[in-house]
C-alpha cells in the first residue's frame, strides 16, 4: 500500500463556499492547512483584489476557522510577480509543501495557479477539480455539507439584485437551476461569503447594509459582524 503523502498548505481565500469546500476536503484528508492567502490591491486596500470584500471580512472568518490569514498586497500590473514574491515569504514562514486553489474547472485560472506555484517551488492543489457537468452536484454538496453562506455578489448581466442575500439552501439549488448561469457561479455569476459550518470554531453574525453598484456587478455589503459561540 502506498504511504499517503500529507502536506503543509497555504489555501487561497476569497471567503467564499469554494474555497470553504476546498479546505474542509484537504483538512478531511490530514493536511495541514498553515495559512490562508488572499490579495489586496496596493493602490486601494482594504478589499480583496479578486471580489472586493472588506479585508475585515475575511479576518473574522480566519479568526472563526482559527487559521490564520495573510494578504498579498499587489497592483494590476505587476500582480503575478508580487504572488510570487509573497508565496515564497510564506513558503519560508510556514514550510509549505503546497498551495490549494477552490477553482473547479476553468483551465485559465488552473494554468496560472500551476505556473506561479511552479516558480515558488510549491504543489499546486486543485481538490475540487470536476467536470463542468458536476457543478450541479457540487452545488448539492455544498448545500448539504453543514456550511452557511449568503449571496453578497452577482453579475448583472446573468442575475438580478433580487439574489443578493439569498442563502445557498434548498430554494436556491432549486431556482438558480433556472437561470442563464453555473449552478456554482464558476464565472463569477454570483460570490458567496460562509459564516458558519463544521471548521467554524465559531458563528459569523453580521447585518446586511447597502447594495453598491459597480461597474458590471452590484455588491451586498455585510456589517456589524461578530463571533459568537456555537
Amino acid at each position: 500500500m502506498r504511504r499517503k503523502i500529507l502536506m503543509n498548505i497555504a489555501m487561497s481565500w476569497s471567503g467564499g463556499k469554494d474555497g470553504c469546500m476546498a479546505l474542509h476536503k484537504l483538512i478531511e484528508q490530514g493536511h495541514s492547512v498553515k495559512c490562508l492567502f488572499t490579495t489586496l490591491p496596493e493602490e486601494i486596500g482594504g478589499r480583496t483584489f479578486g471580489h472586493g470584500e472588506r479585508a475585515d471580512s475575511i479576518k473574522i472568518q480566519s479568526e472563526a476557522l482559527g487559521i490564520p490569514v495573510e494578504f498579498l498586497p499587489c497592483s494590476f500590473h505587476t500582480y503575478t510577480e508580487k504572488v510570487v514574491d509573497s508565496l515564497t515569504r510564506l513558503k519560508a514562514k510556514y514550510q509549505l509543501d503546497a498551495a490549494a486553489f477552490g477553482d473547479l474547472y476553468l483551465q485559465e485560472h488552473r494554468d496560472w495557479g500551476e505556473k506561479v506555484c511552479g516558480e515558488v517551488g510549491l504543489h499546486a492543489l486543485y481538490p475540487l477539480w470536476m467536470n463542468e457537468a458536476k457543478a450541479l452536484q457540487a452545488l448539492h454538496s455544498f448545500k448539504e455539507s453543514g456550511y452557511k453562506a449568503t449571496v453578497i455578489r452577482v453579475r448583472d448581466d446573468v442575475l438580478s439584485s433580487s439574489w443578493l442575500g439569498r442563502e445557498l439552501n434548498d430554494q436556491f439549488y432549486s431556482d438558480i437551476q433556472e437561470e442563464k448561469s453555473c449552478p456554482m457561479g464558476e464565472a463569477g455569476e454570483y460570490h458567496t461569503f460562509v459564516y458558519d459550518g463544521p471548521l467554524f470554531k465559531k458563528k459569523i453574525e453580521f447585518e446586511y447594509g447597502d447594495i453598491i453598484q459597480l461597474e458590471t456587478t452590484k455588491r451586498l455589503e455585510i456589517e456589524q459582524l461578530n463571533l459568537t459561540d456555537k
